[in-house]
């Protein structure tokens, strides 16, 4: 490991010195632009930091077991393939609290409704209540067999599989102080693969690691990774701030450097899928909306990956009226993209809304978020599930998620 420490080193003498608090509230107030019509003022933008709310999704769709009263701990082994996964946090000013809550704590559900904890993911610290803050990531695999996440006993990130209880841990310490504010985790679909990106950036790395042959190369931070080849020797990421970009870096593992880089700025602010399977497609909503205007609706966008260039546009129909709010997900095959929407109220923020400065007591509310497969030729979106939720940002679904 002793290129990596050097590698790591000179990220750290190359990285500026920069104040935490100042440089989240700067990614906070770059980032309420281009998110505001996913949560308008329907979400509660505050933390001592100034950091965005995060979300809180409790499964109610149909075909699927609602959670039960008590919700076991994750076993050892045996359980199966997931639908997706959520965080509880357990002090809403209003709304029902899910039962047997673990505050800032991990669930997952399985594709037959079984709901457990997984107590061997640290818990995320929550700014709403004078505790701090700290993001706790966990990924998906695209198959739901296999989970990752940040094991506070490893002091690093684990992969698991969810069948056979087989874990891997990374081959680097990541301190808990490096999960920053923003997390994000990919995890690729063989669970070989983890990348971990983070906001604020800081001196601390990001990196791609090869759980099998224990290997790390850097990334850069202030990213979000969206696609991954299956050899692990191309990443995809995207950024919104300070405008929408996507960066292709090749040849990870080819060099003890980071690879080949190109990164390309978007000609306007979209919402973006993850890299869909072709591995070159990303999916886009366009981001109309002005603080003034947060309702604005975009149309749905194909972009090339590697150019940016936009290659069809059509309108998202199949969406009740008041759906003003879209999150692309993770692809559901090849021609459709989950979208999550939920019903915003348009329009200024209410005059008792103290704003990003001020420290709360209480988690947001919960509100109620719907599912749908939209199709990428047609723009036509059909229902999949109903969520009830505290916003859009910690869901988590099979495969790799969008940039938000």
């Amino acid at each position: 490991m002793t290129w990596l420490r050097g590698v790591l080193n000179d990220l750290a003498e190359d990285s500026p010195q920069v104040d935490l608090a100042e440089r989240t509230i700067n990614i906070y107030k770059r980032r309420r632009q281009s998110v505001i019509s996913l949560v308008a003022a329907a979400l509660v933008v505050v933390t001592a930091l100034g950091v965005t709310a995060v979300v809180r999704l409790l499964p109610t769709q149909p075909g699927v077991a609602t959670t039960p009263d008590m919700v076991t701990d994750l076993p050892a082994r045996g359980v199966g393939p997931l639908s997706h996964a959520y965080k509880t946090f357990c002090q809403p000013e209003h709304g029902k609290v899910p039962p047997d809550c673990r505050d800032g704590g991990w669930r997952v559900v399985t594709q037959t409704g079984r709901t457990y904890h997984v107590p061997q993911a640290l818990t995320s610290l929550s700014a709403y209540r004078g505790v701090g803050l700290r993001d706790s990531p966990l990924a998906i695999s695209q198959d739901g067999r296999k989970i990752a996440y940040y094991s506070a006993t490893e002091s690093t990130f684990v992969v698991r599989d969810l069948a056979s209880g087989e874990q891997l841990t990374a081959p680097t310490k990541v301190p808990q102080a490096w999960l920053g504010s923003i997390s994000h985790l990919l995890l690729s679909g063989d669970g070989r693969f983890l990348a971990f990106t983070k906001n604020p950036a800081l001196k601390d790395p990001a990196m791609l690691i090869d759980m099998r042959e224990r290997m790390v190369r850097p990334l850069p931070n202030d990213w979000n990774p969206i696609g991954l080849s299956d050899d692990g020797n191309t990443i995809t990421l995207a950024q919104y701030a300070p405008k929408s970009r996507l960066q292709t870096i090749s040849r990870l593992w080819a060099t003890s450097t980071a690879g080949n880089a190109t990164a390309v700025e978007l000609p306007q602010n979209y919402h973006l899928s993850p890299l869909a399977s072709d591995g070159k497609t990303v999916m886009a909503i366009e981001n109309r909306s002005t603080l003034s205007e947060p309702c604005r609706k975009g149309d749905l966008v194909r972009l090339d990956a590697r150019t940016g260039k936009a290659l069809q546009r059509m309108t998202v129909s199949g969406l009740p009226a008041d759906a003003n709010g879209i999150s692309l997900r993770t692809w559901r095959n090849a021609t459709e993209v989950t979208a999550l929407t939920m019903s915003i109220r348009c329009g200024p923020a209410p005059k008792n809304d103290p704003g990003p400065s001020e420290e709360r007591r209480f988690d947001p509310p919960y509100e109620t978020m719907t599912a749908y497969a939209v199709n990428t030729k047609t723009g036509k979106a059909r229902k999949i599930a109903t969520y009830t939720a505290q916003s859009y940002f910690d869901i988590v679904l099979p495969g790799p998620t969008g940039a938000l």
